[in-house]
């Protein structure tokens, strides 16, 4: 039994408050909402420090930067069922294990993963047990105005984008995939209705904290 597996079996036995999935196209306002959240709420909410085969750069540290392993040591692990979601950019993996997640769980925080559609699908398939929010501009026109007034797209790379807005806003109307879908139109609007359904976990983590 390898180490990672050994650290996934002694946390699943602990009980913290559940993950959060936030998914949603680039410029529906999920990082604008995110902020929010962790500047009215500290030491809440935290993030999974994720794995990847590529080696660190100077001044990165291993285990908090990223985890840095050998691809071997990752494909195992993907192989073993302990990844929530991995992908490949420019020959090195990147991905999500499930013990990063619980490590963070382990401290009475709200673990937040921001994850494509892809990244839904396989968390679906874990014990994890997140509470599953997408947020989604009011419609393609708007998304794509808002990728615009960033000016950061070049024409290729904003098509692309609004491609696959398209496809996942779509995907998204499957029933049960979200436990939440938040249309940005009100930016407070859309913060009240999170931190609603978020408000039980907040309690949970702000309770162990005080106790």
């Amino acid at each position: 039994m390898s180490w990672r597996r050994s650290l996934c079996s002694a946390f699943a036995v602990m009980v913290g408050p559940r993950p959060v999935v936030l998914s949603g196209p680039s410029g529906a306002g999920k990082s604008t909402l995110l902020k929010r959240l962790l500047k009215d709420y500290e030491n809440v909410f935290g993030f999974s420090v994720s794995h990847t085969t590529r080696n660190p750069r100077p001044g990165e540290m291993n285990g908090k930067d990223y985890h840095f392993v050998t691809r071997e040591k990752m494909q195992e692990e993907i192989d073993a069922g302990g990844f929530v979601e991995h992908a490949e950019f420019s020959g090195n993996m990147y991905g999500t294990s499930k013990a990063a997640i619980q490590a963070v769980q382990a401290q009475n925080q709200i673990c937040i993963l921001d994850i494509d559609m892809q990244g839904v699908r396989s968390m679906k398939k874990t014990d994890l047990n997140p509470i599953y929010i997408s947020i989604q501009p009011p419609s393609i026109e708007v998304l794509e105005k808002r990728l615009r007034d960033r000016q950061t797209e070049t024409e290729e790379s904003l098509q692309k984008r609004l491609n696959t807005a398209c496809v996942d806003l779509e995907l998204s109307k499957e029933p049960g995939l979200f436990d939440l879908i938040i249309i940005n139109d009100d930016l407070d609007l859309a913060y009240s209705e999170l931190k609603k359904i978020l408000a039980v976990e907040i309690q949970k983590a702000q309770g162990s904290k005080k106790s």
